[in-house]
């Protein structure tokens, strides 16, 4: 997994930066608030899973971490730099699994993920192809179009497209849905790798209790109230929201 050279200064700190570090997160549509004065703190190794009510912001909060939409105030750090100043060098670091597949209906699940490995450049293109289909158990369907696909095996393949380039920080909007108990075993030992191989995980949900692979839980109520950290392993310092 890709990972930057940290600086002296950056390194000042014994553990490092953070994977991910969000300060005073604040976005809206129009007049009407999502996140608000949003702050949190992503360690590597670490897995941490949002839950929320439709409407809550999981899904904005992803894409702004993926630097997918422009927050309207606040900061967002990735490996101690921060997100807006990073071009491409975000997005060979991030994998991103968003609530629109973005895969191409017309294309085979081949040819949607030799399309994402050409944009990174990768090299053995057809062999990572095969290893990320295989992770999620959709080798079989690799000559499938997507169009002829079920919402879950469309989860899937959007998984392994996510997991293509071999990212650090994997950012996933509700991965369960649509899963069901194979698929859901599949998910967790992606997650589990990630984080055990020293990268991040940041994953929402619609589901309050503990979720795939989740070791820190943070809550984000409807209405685009600032946050409230649930409490598995969170800490005050790590999770939450400042005023």
């Amino acid at each position: 997994m890709p990972r930057m050279t940290n600086t002296p200064e950056a390194d000042a700190d014994a553990q490092g930066p953070a994977a991910i570090r969000v300060e005073g997160l604040c976005k809206a549509f129009g007049r009407t608030p999502v996140l608000r004065s949003l702050s949190l703190e992503v360690r590597w190794g670490e897995v941490l899973s949002v839950s929320g009510p439709n409407g809550a912001g999981k899904t904005t909060l992803i894409r702004v971490l993926a630097g997918l939409t422009r927050p309207d105030a606040g900061s967002i750090e990735v490996d101690g730099l921060p997100l807006s100043r990073m071009g491409s060098m975000a997005r060979r670091l991030i994998g991103a699994v968003t609530h629109e597949p973005l895969l191409y209906d017309g294309l085979t699940v081949r040819e949607n993920l030799r399309f994402t490995g050409r944009m990174f450049s990768l090299d053995r293109l057809d062999a990572r192809v095969e290893a990320a289909a295989d992770r999620l158990g959709v080798r079989p369907r690799l000559g499938d179009r997507v169009e002829t696909l079920s919402h879950g095996l469309r989860k899937r393949v959007s998984i392994a497209r996510a997991l293509l380039h071999e990212p650090s920080i994997l950012l996933m909007d509700e991965p369960e849905t649509g899963l069901d108990r194979h698929a859901l075993s599949l998910l967790e030992s992606v997650v589990s790798g990630v984080a055990g191989s020293g990268g991040a995980v940041v994953m929402t949900t619609h589901n309050p209790a503990p979720t795939v692979g989740s070791e820190r839980r943070m809550h984000l109520p409807a209405g685009g109230a600032a946050a409230s950290p649930a409490r598995g392993e969170a800490s005050e310092e790590d999770v939450g929201a400042k005023p």
